[in-house]
């Protein structure tokens, strides 16, 4: 068996708060089916590795516990390829780069109530996933895939209904989607009097509907027996100790303690935790020496939009964590504006240089003249005289009009308190 396979299953159950069992066995799971060439698949059924776990999870604003029945070791399988060759009509491919490869496999309760709850759910998983490094979550290349167990029943009914599996959810916005159509059909068909089979359906992407792919084996059909070849799993408590230890800071606990330590607002920490490197990027900004709150503000709304309209991830930022810091410093300790600070800011991203280079050759440091201030003040009073009235006459409103023609003949470096104390002499006398 891969050791290393055991260690990151076993930090994935810590993290998900899965209680390790101090033996688990593997079984073959025996079905017949083209992705799969030796007709079997390595797996756990009855002794899995890990039992009884769960994961918080928040939607509009709410917080819900989700139950995880179990998480288990076993091989992957092969894919069916039903579409995108020119003969897809009449053949079907098979891509066997994944088969033998080690996974796990995660079971939650029957807790969701609904599609943003599995959303929200499938997404904390994730960000566990990523934050523990046990996957790299690429849908696309087949490192995390989601399968949606469905049942509805009648309001006050005990038992759940009979389930349908869902099948080709390869991404978030697929999962929402096919749910909401699978809720919709079922109920559909229960108000018609039709009858809910146990399936396996394919959610369809062009058609926005899920569609028929088989009936659904039980586990009895499965013939599960234990595999001969591999010796059972013994798990000791120093081994789990050993894994906890390596464990990083998990997300939940991040944000609380970025609430609790740097004062943020619950909102900003859910932000700047949502990925590990975002979260470190800040962290670093902060140990640079620049104030908590503002290097949150700074990081949401100047660096990540920023990223976004690039496209790049956190880690290829052209701003590293210290000049932030450093430009940052200069608008704190009054050197430069906030406006100019953006536009030093804007200018990092696009060439790398360093803030005190831009300032001094832009000539972006903060006009601190008291005579100059005054002056511009003058001039722009003098120059609006309809204006001037109207303020004079009793429109507060003007006053704000006088401070954005002042900042504008100033070019953004004035200081504003400065401009605003100027104005108000002038205007009063």
């Amino acid at each position: 068996m891969n050791r290393r396979a055991l260690d990151l299953a076993m930090r994935a159950a810590l993290a998900l708060n899965i209680n390790v069992n101090e033996k688990s066995v593997f079984a073959r799971k025996n079905y017949f089916y083209p992705d799969l060439p030796k007709g079997y698949q390595i797996s756990q059924s009855d002794m899995p590795l890990a039992l009884g776990g769960w994961l918080e999870i928040e939607v509009g604003g709410v917080q819900k516990r989700i139950g995880i029945t179990r998480l288990h070791m076993e091989e992957d399988a092969g894919k069916s390829m039903h579409e995108g060759f020119a003969d897809s009509a009449t053949k079907s491919y098979i891509d066997l780069n994944r088969c033998g490869t080690a996974l796990v496999e995660i079971v939650s309760e029957p807790d969701m109530r609904s599609p943003a709850e599995a959303y929200a759910y499938l997404t904390a998983i994730k960000q566990v996933l990523l934050y523990t490094e046990v996957s790299d979550c690429n849908m696309e290349e087949g490192s995390l895939r989601c399968d949606a167990n469905v049942s509805v029943r009648r309001r006050g009914a005990e038992k759940f209904g009979a389930k349908v599996e869902v099948k080709n959810l390869n991404s978030f916005r697929y999962l929402q989607k096919a749910l909401e159509h699978e809720i919709e059909r079922q109920v559909a068909a229960l108000e018609s009097g039709q009858r809910i089979s146990q399936e396996t359906r394919l959610w369809n992407v062009s058609s926005g509907k899920t569609e028929p792919m088989r009936s659904k084996e039980f586990a009895h059909d499965y013939r599960y027996f234990p595999e001969p070849d591999l010796a059972p799993v013994h798990t000791t408590s120093e081994m789990v100790a050993q894994v906890r230890a390596a464990m990083p800071e998990l997300p939940a606990a991040k944000r609380a303690r970025f609430v609790a330590k740097h004062g943020l607002t619950s909102y900003d920490a859910g932000v700047l935790t949502d990925s590990r490197a975002l979260a470190d990027y800040f962290e670093a900004t902060v140990t640079a020496g620049a104030a908590p709150k503002t290097a949150a503000n700074w990081i949401s709304v100047e660096l990540l939009r920023r990223l976004n309209d690039a496209g790049k991830e956190i880690s290829e930022s052209p701003v590293k964590p210290d000049a932030l810091a450093a430009v940052l410093a200069e608008v704190e300790g009054g050197k430069i504006t906030a406006a100019s600070g953006k536009k030093v800011f804007a200018t990092m991203f696009e060439t790398g240089r360093a803030p005190a280079e831009i300032i001094a050759a832009e000539g972006y440091a903060t006009l601190a003249d008291s005579g100059e201030i005054e002056r511009v003040c003058r001039e722009v009073i003098e120059k609006n005289p309809e204006n001037l009235a109207k303020y004079r006459a009793g429109n507060e409103g003007m006053f704000k009009f006088f401070v954005g023609q002042a900042m504008r003949a100033t070019k953004g470096q004035a200081d504003p308190k400065a401009i605003n104390d100027a104005l108000r002499r002038l205007l009063a006398s």
